[in-house]
């Protein structure tokens, strides 16, 4: 069986999570790797020296992945992937604006340049599974 391009995009979708999630492990690929923390806006770990990362947002990046691929094996399920990871997004940008990144209330943490990354993730995530999972053809419809 074939997969379908909104079951192809969860996949990659899933898969970039995975590779992030583990990246944010590596010391040198993530900048004060001495520095990380299991959660909370002290941890100084950042990803590629721009993301801030902690263990926490390491292991959500792992989920988030680790979701993917499971909810690939179905065109619904990756739409749905798709769809509720960009709302999921969508929050988390909108969570990174408001709240004050020194605060504990930044628990995740995020930081400017997460804030933003969240955003395009958000919109891209969103477009690929309205886009591609669309049913374009529908049964008993053809004339």
């Amino acid at each position: 069986m074939t997969a379908t391009p909104v079951q192809t995009a969860a996949t990659i979708v899933g898969v970039v999570f995975l590779l992030v999630g583990v990246a944010g492990f590596i010391p040198g690929v993530t900048t004060d790797f001495d520095t990380i923390e299991f959660a909370g806006h002290e941890s100084e770990a950042m990803l590629l020296g721009v993301f801030q990362v902690s263990i926490l947002h390491n292991l959500v990046h792992l989920l988030f992945g680790v979701a993917g691929l499971a909810l690939a094996r179905t065109a619904a399920g990756a739409r749905n992937y798709l769809i509720w990871g960009g709302i999921i997004y969508l929050v988390l940008w909108l969570y990174g604006l408001f709240v004050d990144h020194e605060s504990s209330a930044n628990f995740v943490p995020v930081n400017a340049a997460d804030d933003w990354l969240h955003l395009g993730l958000a919109v891209g995530m969103l477009l690929l599974g309205l886009a591609l999972g669309r049913n374009t053809r529908r049964v008993g419809t053809d004339v």
